[in-house]
């Protein structure tokens, strides 16, 4: 039996939110020793302000729970946009790098800056390069591949 098209976009963004969360915890990790908590706790941050990265297990499941409504929210965006234009997932690798760095830019220049808590940081192009490619690999990938499997059934797209 074929998936809805909300379970569908919700186990992809399940997918796509488990993927960014891992890579970016491995990578501040590999980077400075940052344990997955404290990401969370910075992630929960942009709700509850700075007080947020020292409170302990509750900010982090926060953080966790808001990560995955942002991760899932894009994963929706782009399945619906891959409803109303369904060429777009004939070609899931060129539009998984698009899209990743549509959500990396979105991220970066209106959601931390303009909807968030989260103290603005200067632009460093390596670790920039870094967030944009975990989100195209984390993100637009997993989306762009789930929702072709999924409107390539529905619509019997090649």
């Amino acid at each position: 039996m074929k998936r809805s098209f909300f379970v569908s976009a919700l186990t992809a963004g399940l997918v796509a939110g488990t993927l960014d969360i891992t890579a970016a915890c491995i990578q501040v990790y590999l980077k400075n020793g940052t344990t997955p908590a404290k990401v969370l706790r910075y992630v929960a941050s942009g709700v509850f302000g700075k007080e947020a990265t020292s409170g302990g297990t509750t900010m982090a499941l926060w953080g966790l729970l808001f990560h995955f409504i942002i991760a899932i929210s894009f994963t929706f965006f782009f399945f619906f946009l891959a409803k109303q234009i369904p060429s777009l997932v004939k070609y899931p690798i060129p539009i998984a790098i698009v899209y990743g760095v549509f959500v990396w830019a979105f991220m970066r220049y209106i959601t931390i800056p303009y909807l968030s808590q989260i103290p603005s940081r200067p632009f460093v192009l390596k670790d920039q390069a870094i967030a944009a490619t975990i989100l195209v690999v984390c993100i637009g990938l997993p989306d762009a591949l789930l929702a072709k499997r999924y409107f390539k059934t529905k619509y019997l797209i090649s």
